[in-house]
């Protein structure tokens, strides 16, 4: 008598990224409510399953993972392009969120990023903004995966007055959303310089009393560093160290101006760093040293950042961005390979996270978040690497099936639990009003 599974995805290539790197050609495999169960051949002989995925001539893979952004952005995505950083904030981004950011907006905004990442493979998400309880419900409706993080900033901002304010939203939010299969609530403060020392502190207290993550944007540009000596008279780093908030639980952003004691400073209190290429290149902020993140041992996942300052959230076009930016910054063809740049948005994605144990390979046991890319087209052969094909010549519309939690939110390139018209109209909308 066969056992029973909710969904067999079966016949595909498995690029599992497990331990051993393990490729299994004409696989299957098994999922039964969330998790996966089984992987190997010739599954449909030992299951017996309501509902079969044919992944003949595709490949099976972990969800991707996006380590940063900020998903209600993109209901300003194109708003203000071609700008510095810090006039495209102060002079821009700022007073449109001042203008346009409430909890309808943010949850409108979440999920057009919701199905835009749908539909280029991402399946998870950290997350960080204003209104965050609006953008955690529009991933949870969406059935996306994600750490959510709850914005404090230290002037007023759409959700709160005041960093105070600030931080007992983000304490509310953590308490509503610590229970959710899905969601991970955290606490993300925006930087060094737009948080007061006692706000990072406090900030940081309440990250670690509740264990959940602390995210901040961290060295993005020539002029934070100056900002941060100039109010401290230390360099971000350094400055972090002493206030006590780096540890194994902060996941630091951007890390693009970095001295070689800052990055041993970095490894020694174990804080993981998110690579995010193309919002760097976009705003001239310069680009982050991940070689040597990587030879001194530091975890780095990938992130797009915004739709405001990318504009996109297609991690496939990312990892190709990422890659080919070390290449010509060190004048090196053999810097940043393939596999590492897949691993930053699936295994080390998810040790950025914290979420090793249930997501970023496919392993029996760990929850079925996975994608199927249909490999039958011109631009994707002939393939002789598996790897090299997902950095440099797939992109978002090769994924043809997007499972999370073991649901499908995605078959055929259609949507299944999100009205992607509709949403797309109210974005519309909106646009109308914020122009």
């Amino acid at each position: 008598m066969r056992e029973k599974a909710d969904l067999l995805v079966c016949n595909g290539t498995l690029l599992t990224i497990d331990d051993n790197r393990t490729i299994i050609e004409s696989g299957d495999l098994a999922i039964q409510k969330d998790t996966i169960i089984a992987i190997g051949r010739n599954l449909s002989k030992r299951f017996h399953c309501s509902k079969i995925i044919d992944a003949s001539e595709k490949l099976v893979m972990p969800g991707l993972i996006n380590c940063h952004a900020h998903s209600a952005m993109t209901i300003f995505r194109g708003l203000a392009d071609d700008l510095s950083l810090m006039d495209w904030l102060q002079n821009h981004i700022f007073p449109a969120e001042a203008r346009f950011i409430n909890p309808e907006n943010v949850y409108t905004g979440t999920l057009l990023a919701c199905i835009e990442m749908i539909k280029s493979g991402t399946t998870t998400v950290c997350d960080g903004y204003f209104f965050e309880s609006e953008a955690a419900r529009a991933l949870n409706d969406a059935g996306l995966r994600g750490v959510m993080a709850q914005g404090i900033i230290d002037f007023p901002c759409p959700d709160a007055q005041n960093s105070q304010e600030g931080l007992q939203l983000a304490e509310g939010f953590i308490q509503q959303w610590k229970n959710s299969d899905r969601i991970v609530p955290g606490i993300f403060c925006h930087s060094a310089y737009t948080c007061h020392p006692q706000t990072l502190q406090k900030a940081k207290e309440k990250a670690l009393k509740y264990k959940v993550p602390f995210c901040i944007h961290l060295s993005e540009t020539k002029e934070e560093i100056e900002q941060v000596v100039q109010k401290y008279g230390k360099r971000p780093v350094p400055y972090l160290a002493d206030l006590g908030v780096l540890d194994e639980n902060v996941i630091a952003i951007h890390c693009v101006w970095l001295t070689s004691e800052e990055i041993k400073l970095l490894k020694e209190n174990k804080v993981k760093i998110v690579y995010v290429p193309e919002s760097n290149m976009k705003l001239a902020s310069g680009i982050a040293p991940v070689p040597e993140f990587f030879k001194q041992g530091i975890l780095v996942g990938l992130g797009t950042d915004s739709a405001a300052g990318n504009n996109d959230l297609d991690l496939f076009l990312e990892m190709d961005t990422a890659a080919k930016l070390q290449k010509i910054a060190l004048k090196d063809s053999t810097v940043m390979k393939a596999e590492e740049v897949v691993l930053m948005v699936t295994r080390n994605g998810a040790k950025v996270l914290g979420l090793e144990d249930k997501i970023g390979s496919l392993e029996v046991g760990k929850k079925a978040d996975l994608i199927v890319i249909d490999l039958k087209k011109p631009h994707l052969l002939p393939l002789y690497n598996l790897y090299s094909h997902l950095v440099y010549a797939l992109s978002g519309p090769d994924v043809d099936v997007v499972i999370v939690d073991g649901k499908v939110l995605m078959e055929n390139r259609k949507l299944l639990l999100l009205d992607e018209k509709e949403i797309m109209e109210r974005v519309v909308s909106l646009s109308n009003l914020i122009r």
